[in-house]
């Protein structure tokens, strides 16, 4: 049973670290939409949440193995811009812009989510 609890647990947690990891890195890539050259980074959520939880193409089947989630599959990459600047900057604004508050809308949606999780696991525990 604490396993299962834990795992299920381990979903929100692993989500939340790597919502708040790509708001960082979204963030940045906001701070720097003036610096010649900079190149905007963003990483796949869903392929490296999978990754984290062990699931994807390649499962183990033994303890003896090892969980790999791809090449370089928690790896950020780099955005290819739509309308890339003169000056060798890939950082769009308004796209930056949208894709921070889309993260930053479904980290409070996981976080809500969690919340709702462990207070219905409390009243389960409680009896009420």
């Amino acid at each position: 049973m604490p396993d299962t609890f834990r795992n299920h647990l381990n979903v929100f947690a692993s989500a939340l670290t790597l919502r708040e990891q790509r708001g960082e890195m979204l963030a940045s890539n906001i701070a720097n939409a003036a610096t010649p050259g900079f190149k905007a980074r963003d990483v796949d959520f869903q392929s490296v949440l999978n990754g984290r939880l062990g699931h994807g193409p390649m499962t183990v089947s033994n303890a003896r193995h090892f969980a790999h989630a791809g090449p370089g599959a928690d790896q950020p990459g780099y955005r290819v811009p739509t309308n890339p600047s003169l000056d060798g900057n890939t950082v769009e604004l308004a796209v930056e812009q949208m894709e921070f508050a889309e993260n930053s809308l479904r980290y409070q949606t996981s976080l809500t989510l969690l919340n709702r999780r462990i207070s219905g696991l409390t009243t389960a525990i409680k009896g009420e």
